[in-house]
């Protein structure tokens, strides 16, 4: 299944949220899996993000659902990736690739 990351920062509102129950944090991980989005881990960080979660789920549109039913409750701003395991990565048939130069482009330049 697909795996997403999901950088999230809070706004005023979800630190408040946070700290007055942070409870609501795992809340928010059966509320996610109610959606059909499995959370592999999720992680409270120093630094440019308060959150990184890592998700499983069947497709975009699942993970997509999810992450605009949460964002709509306008305590958080997420970024959400989409992330390959390397070796997913290695596995892919690079020569199967059509470059997107043409022989004209190909030459040296004037």
């Amino acid at each position: 299944m697909p795996v997403y990351i999901a950088l999230t920062t809070l706004n005023e509102n979800g630190r408040e949220a946070v700290k007055t129950n942070p409870k609501k944090i795992k809340a928010n991980k059966a509320a996610l899996e109610t959606m059909g989005v499995k959370v592999l881990g999720q992680y409270i960080t120093l630094g440019r993000y308060d959150f990184v979660n890592i998700f499983e789920a069947k497709n975009e549109e699942t993970i997509l659902k999810a992450a605009v039913n949460l964002s709509g409750k306008g305590i958080a701003h997420t970024e959400t990736l989409v992330a390959l395991s390397v070796d997913s990565f290695t596995k892919i048939d690079w020569t199967a690739v059509i470059c997107a130069r043409t022989p004209s482009s190909a030459a040296a330049p004037p």
